[in-house]
């Protein structure tokens, strides 16, 4: 992280004047960024080792990080969309000293807890001594109970940086927009330490990604249109959000934009290919936690789609029995309390790599069907194509009685039309969306239901996704009888 920090004090050094960061509240030069970073790393008390950050997408957030490079501090970023007890484990669990939070505290944090300001008002403070030992421990919502801490102490995150930056051929002309929580390492890396090492801009809007974070999106085609970002990361979810909401007010994405990655499930084809018509520069990639976030993403001209492109230059990528394996600088440390992490680090994901060197994405292992017949399917093959309808918000597929059993959450403005359509017409609409899968793939039920009885039922995950036992549980306690039995199904 040395050469990282001493290269945002040159880059502030050569243009003090151009602007590093922005929200709706204020605008930072490089100057400014890294004196209000100085003094907040001169106010750390020494004792507090491991910082927690609990704050929304802000300045704040980019001059906390930058304050804990500085000082060689341990940063555990906090979910401003985690409960109480969500936040109490982390705390408890990563053994945090002190929480940097922005200008309105929080009470949801547990009572006693030190903590402090991100900004201060003061004068221009001189430029801090860099002290070696940063890191961060990463939470993630999980899919099943309570979330590990993941460890990047080794200079994973200034390596990914440094990487990434060099394969979407970022510069300091490049404008990103923040809008995914920063809670995700994905978009600390992309929206904070990528912007700083190159010398470019970040927009951070606060009021989108505080939505995205309480599972309400919604303003991602007009934040792109006002602020004409050249870069932004979004999931899936989002992508298809934006490309319905162009659609709806039949305009294009900014011209400015030149690289969008997208990345944390599989991108439906259908809607990659409608967004590249909308105007998007749509760049599907791949990466986990525990591997800094990015492990292979689609370069600028080089898109494959159905793939996630290769693998950034420096990691060795290998299929192990059908599953990915991944060495190199990214690689954690292991888990918060836990030994030494394995060396190539097995993900779980099942793959396969081309002559190329392309990296293409099958789904968890630990997810994997396997039907009465002895067919194996991974549901996300199934979900990526249900999910290319724009009217179905989540899915999730599990084994049924002869075959597959789907599980569909409608969309709020699709939800009424799912309501009032026969068992037979809903099938209908599914069959027709998995025609191209053999027979063996396609579900034999569907069920239906709608997003708020989703999210009360807990079938989402706090980052929005599908809590696959939870998604088993409803199935087995829906009982629409199947339109189709297995007897008239026949095999390929």
């Amino acid at each position: 992280m040395r050469t990282f920090f001493e290269t945002v004090v040159a880059h502030a050094g050569r243009d003090p004047a151009r602007i590093a960061c922005s929200d709706s509240e204020r605008m930072l030069t490089r100057s400014n960024l890294l004196s209000e970073a100085a003094r907040l790393a001169a106010r750390l008390p020494k004792a507090a080792r491991t910082v927690g950050l609990l704050m929304p997408n802000s300045c704040d957030q980019a001059i906390a990080q930058l304050a804990c490079v500085a000082a060689g501090r341990i940063t555990v970023p906090l979910p401003t969309f985690f409960s109480p007890q969500q936040l109490e484990h982390i705390v408890r669990d990563a053994g945090i000293d002190l929480v940097l939070t922005g200008a309105t505290d929080t009470d949801a944090l547990p009572a006693g807890l030190p903590r402090m300001q991100a900004t201060s008002n003061g004068a221009e403070a001189a430029i801090p001594a860099f002290e070696p030992g940063f890191g961060a421990i990463i939470y993630t919502s999980g899919s099943s109970g309570q979330p590990k801490g993941v460890r990047h102490e080794s200079g994973q995150i200034g390596w990914s940086a440094a990487a990434l930056a060099r394969a979407i051929d970022a510069t300091e002309s490049d404008s990103y927009l923040s809008l995914l929580p920063l809670s995700l390492l994905l978009e600390t890396i992309c929206a904070i330490f990528v912007p700083a090492l190159v010398g470019g801009r970040v927009h951070f809007d606060t009021a989108v990604a505080e939505a995205i974070g309480r599972g309400a999106p919604s303003g991602i085609a007009e934040s792109f249109a006002q602020h004409r970002p050249t870069t932004g990361v979004l999931v899936p979810e989002l992508l298809r959000l934006w490309v319905a909401e162009l659609a709806a007010l039949r305009r294009r994405a900014p011209d400015s934009l030149r690289f969008v990655a997208v990345g944390g499930a599989a991108v439906p084809v259908a809607v990659a290919e409608a967004a590249w018509q909308f105007g998007i520069p749509v760049h599907e990639g791949y990466g986990l936690s525990e591997c800094c976030s990015v492990v292979a993403l689609n370069r600028p001209g080089q898109r494959v789609g159905g793939t996630v492109g290769q693998p950034l230059p420096g990691l060795s990528v290998a299929i192990h029995d059908g599953e990915v394996h991944v060495d190199g600088p990214c690689v954690t440390d292991g888990y918060l309390s836990g030994g030494p992490s394995p060396r190539p680090w097995p993900t779980g994901d099942l793959g396969a790599l081309d002559d190329q060197g392309r990296l293409t994405i099958f789904g968890r292992r630990d997810n994997l069907i396997v039907t009465a017949l002895g067919r194996n399917i991974s549901p996300e093959w199934v979900e990526t194509t249900l999910l290319q309808d724009p009217s179905i918000a989540f899915c999730a597929v599990a084994a049924a009685e002869a075959g597959l059993a789907a599980l569909i959450v409608a969309t709020p403005q699709a939800a009424g039309w799912f309501a009032s359509a026969g068992t037979d017409v809903v099938q209908a609409r599914i069959a027709g969306l998995c025609a191209a899968l053999p027979a063996y793939a396609r579900p034999l039920r569907v069920e239906v239901i709608n997003l708020a009885d989703a999210k009360d039922a807990g079938l989402l995950t706090d980052n929005g996704r599908i809590r696959r036992r939870v998604a088993r549980d409803l199935l087995a306690t829906l009982s629409t009888p199947s339109p189709l039995s297995s007897e008239e199904r026949t095999e390929p």
